[in-house]
């Protein structure tokens, strides 16, 4: 794999990151001339954000952690990206104060929707700071997957708790405040009226299910398992038991 995919996919490989290097290439051939511009949303340390700067993307990330966003500029500066990473603390909530409307190509939301307090306002706040045109992309929880992993490990009070809660959360221990399936995913998107849904697709759909004995078969075997969970990604049967859902919407 070479090319923009290959350096997106360093965050950790797989679909998601072949979706967001088709986006930049396609932000890249709509408006030459200047650097794609990604909004990172609770982006963290960086994981995401630096690998689309050493693309030559600019990156805001928006994080509520100073540790989190030090860290970033570190990572940064490592990277040799640097002025191409700005760190603004702050969170969904009041993300109108602290970045413009309709200012972001590409705005992610990764792993954010399970942690606020409103999801649906998250989700408007993330598509007001998309440009017309741009996209939104979010991974998020799937509640399915959890439910069969937590059956297949015995935790059985736990699967019945993650597939009967409306919010899939396995009780007041939960880390998480929501899990989402499939269609919930899509509802809540387009539910804005700011954004339709161009992608919707698993992550970690068979990868994680592969025993360590054959994942452990070298170059060959790893390249098997990423074909095949590519394939599985956009399988409609295997959707919803991924361990994430990613989905790309794009602002009307």
């Amino acid at each position: 794999m070479s090319g923009p995919t290959a350096e997106v996919a360093g965050v950790d490989g797989g679909v998601v990151q072949r979706a967001l290097a088709a986006e930049i290439t396609r932000v890249r051939e709509d408006r030459p001339g200047r650097p794609p511009h990604v909004l990172d949303v609770g982006g963290g340390s960086g994981a995401w954000a630096v690998p689309l700067a050493r693309l030559g993307c600019a990156v805001t990330v928006v994080d509520n952690s100073p540790n989190a966003l030090a860290a970033l500029q570190r990572r940064a500066r490592e990277a040799g990206v640097a002025e191409l990473v700005t760190a603004v603390q702050g969170d969904v909530d009041a993300l109108a104060e602290v970045v413009p409307a309709g200012g972001a190509d590409l705005v992610l939301g990764h792993g954010l929707l399970e942690v606020v307090d409103d999801a649906a306002a998250a989700v408007d706040a993330l598509a007001t700071a998309t440009a017309g045109g741009g996209a939104v992309s979010l991974l998020v929880a799937g509640r399915y997957g959890a439910v069969l992993t937590r059956t297949l490990t015995g935790k059985l009070a736990e699967a019945r708790a993650l597939l009967t809660d409306p919010d899939g959360r396995f009780g007041p221990g939960d880390a998480l405040r929501r899990r989402l399936d499939a269609a919930s995913l899509r509802g809540l998107l387009e539910s804005t009226g700011a954004l339709r849904v161009e992608l919707l697709q698993g992550d970690g759909v068979l990868d994680c299910w592969v025993p360590g004995a054959v994942r452990d078969g070298g170059p060959a075997v790893a390249r098997e398992i990423a074909e095949l969970e590519h394939l599985a990604a956009a399988a409609a049967p295997l959707l919803d038991v991924a361990a994430r859902l990613h989905v790309l919407a794009r602002r009307t």
